[in-house]
């Protein structure tokens, strides 16, 4: 139990301050624009992305409880593979714009100020508040189907952090380093996305002898180094659903009996991602000297 809680916890604060780090720049720029009137409505498309957040999640974790076995496979399986694309081209996107995404939200406040849209305003802080609500949703789901506590847990934990941390920026008590915040919490998210994508691996072959499908020596566990049950039937500490081991197989995608095809995956993502933050920190430091 609660093996979920530091996972939900990052991707939630992850994507949270995000989406607040975006509204306090728009309602800083109102004020330094001198239309402290207009922060209301940004204030409005907030709390509306957020209730279409919470009932988009709600949708998703109702139907889950509906499907059969097979079904269930497959929706594990597929949500985690999304949930990994969109976290790897957040990772990438974010990278390249860190720097100028202060600059680039400015402009288009001033456009919507511009022409009087007002509604304008509340669209965009609705859709940046929403983008993040619908990624966090999507990466939560299958922590939640897992671990409900624990992924409400960290859920929760992360959403008051932000709420303080937001505050404090707002009132301009720090000043935060846009790029390194964001080229740190991507190094968290790409051991969480390799794990998020082996767990994907193994759901979907799970799924397929389900069906009567056999994918050979590709589906069978390359080894087994879960220790036996202790004599009173429970878990050992490094047993993939023992204390330790649990924690670890949410964190990184620890699992003591990995198929050949998980351990190709996630081999290979980690090859990928590990080379292009490499590259692109290297790239990044030769042009700031």
């Amino acid at each position: 139990m609660y093996e979920s809680l530091f996972p939900s916890f990052l991707i939630t604060f992850r994507e949270a301050f995000e989406a607040a780090l975006i509204v306090v720049i728009i309602v800083a720029y109102l004020r330094k624009s001198g239309k402290q009137s207009l922060i209301k409505y940004s204030l409005f498309g907030t709390v509306l992305a957020i209730g279409a957040s919470l009932l988009f999640g709600v949708a998703i974790f109702l139907a889950y409880g509906e499907l059969p076995e097979l079904g269930e496979q497959l929706f594990e399986g597929l949500a985690a593979l999304t949930a990994t694309l969109v976290l790897t081209y957040m990772i990438f996107w974010m990278t390249k714009r860190a720097q100028t995404i202060r600059t680039e939200l400015e402009q288009r406040v001033e456009l919507a100020i511009s022409r009087g849209q007002f509604f304008g305003i509340v669209t965009l802080a609705f859709i940046a508040v929403f983008r993040e609500g619908l990624e966090t949703v999507l990466f939560l789901t299958t922590l939640l189907t897992a671990d409900t506590a624990g992924a409400i847990a960290g859920l929760l934990l992360a959403s008051f952090v932000i709420l303080a941390l937001s505050w404090i920026l707002m009132k301009g008590i720090y000043r935060l380093g846009i790029r390194r915040f964001f080229q740190v919490t991507s190094v968290l998210l790409i051991i969480f996305a390799a794990g998020l994508i082996g767990y994907g691996v193994h759901e979907l072959i799970e799924a397929g002898e389900t069906a009567g499908v056999q994918l050979g020596v590709l589906g069978q566990p390359a080894f087994n180094i879960n220790p036996p049950l202790n004599p009173d039937g429970t878990y050992p500490l490094l047993h993939e659903k023992g204390a330790l081991g649990s924690i670890l197989a949410a964190l990184v995608g620890y699992t003591g009996s990995p198929e050949w095809l998980r351990i190709i995956v996630y081999l290979a993502y980690w090859l990928i991602m590990s080379t292009y933050f490499i590259m692109n920190y290297s790239v990044t430091r030769k042009i700031k000297s």
